[in-house]
């Protein structure tokens, strides 16, 4: 067991080693050790409009886990929404799973980050017709600066899915807690991943040795950036287009036949045989009425 826990060592260090500066760009990071615990900070006041919150996390360097302080960071585009990543256990080790941004907040593992982000979707705001508006029940705002605000506490509850400060899903004492519909849904969206701006942020962090954990004991000296990030703009994804279901009787969907023009004329009388005629009445005479047979057959055709 000894030599097996130190041979999965050995292949996360040279993992690592072989890791670009950030953990955005597709590459799989797994580490055998936890991570650490959250570490509870105050939230700096939203600078502007639209700008979102980027939740602080546990990443993973050469020298173990550092912390990467949350940061104000410019929407991309309008709509756009944060899904933060997260640490998810699998298969025996612990597995990054980056975040991006999207129409929708997708799954996080469950992770109680705090300031929106309980565990589930995103409670520190919402876009109305192009403008985001911060609920400052969670989320701290300069109200003589950003104006486009309102106060929902409920969210608090309903969002939350464990109130404490693991950082990690899955595994011996993780958060238990699967994806829901919804989440599942977010997740085929249109996905950007972090601007370049959020990549140099966790670069910094990466370089600081005071952020790592071995130097800090879970308590980083800087936990939240003073400063917002710079604005990167990307354009709207596509919309998507959704299939109509088609009805059980598709010809109820075709225009109606115009009915055809019936002739009003009556048709010829069908010619007797010369047998069968009758013979020449006297001028003057009464004429005879046809026979019921020959009636009945007019008034069929007639209908």
């Amino acid at each position: 067991m000894q030599t097996i826990r130190w041979a999965r060592i050995l292949f996360v260090a040279a993992l690592i080693c072989l890791i670009p500066g950030s953990s955005f760009a597709g590459v799989v990071i797994s580490v055998n050790i936890a991570p650490p615990v959250m570490p509870v900070y105050v939230q700096p006041p939203c600078p502007q409009p639209g700008y979102l919150w980027s939740p602080g996390y546990w990443a993973y360097g050469p020298g173990g886990y550092y912390w990467v302080p949350g940061a104000w960071v410019p929407a991309p585009y309008p709509g756009a929404l944060w899904t933060p990543g997260y640490w998810g256990w699998s298969g025996g080790v612990y597995i990054w799973h980056a975040g991006y941004w999207g129409p929708h907040v997708g799954f996080y593992g469950g992770i109680h980050y705090g300031f929106g982000y309980f565990g589930f979707g995103f409670a520190g705001g919402e876009w109305r017709g192009g403008i985001f508006y911060y609920n400052t029940a969670v989320t701290h705002v300069n109200t003589t600066i950003i104006r486009n605000v309102y106060v929902n506490k409920t969210v608090i509850v309903n969002r939350t899915v464990v109130n404490n400060r693991v950082s990690f899903n899955g595994g011996p004492g993780g958060v238990r807690y699967t994806a829901r519909p919804e989440e599942r849904i977010a997740e085929r969206d249109h996905h950007i991943e972090a601007t370049k701006f959020q990549q140099q942020h966790e670069q910094t962090a990466r370089s600081d040795r005071a952020a790592y954990f071995n130097n800090n004991h879970g308590r980083p000296t800087t936990l939240a950036a003073s400063r917002p990030l710079a604005e990167e703009r990307h354009a709207p994804p596509p919309a998507v287009s959704r299939t109509v279901p088609r009805p059980p009787n598709a010809s109820a969907l075709r225009p109606p036949v115009p009915p055809v023009a019936r002739s009003e004329s009556r048709p010829a009388p069908r010619p007797e045989a010369s047998a069968s005629r009758p013979a020449p009445q006297h001028e003057g005479a009464p004429q005879p009425q046809r026979p019921p047979e020959e009636r009945h057959e007019y008034e069929e055709h007639g209908r």
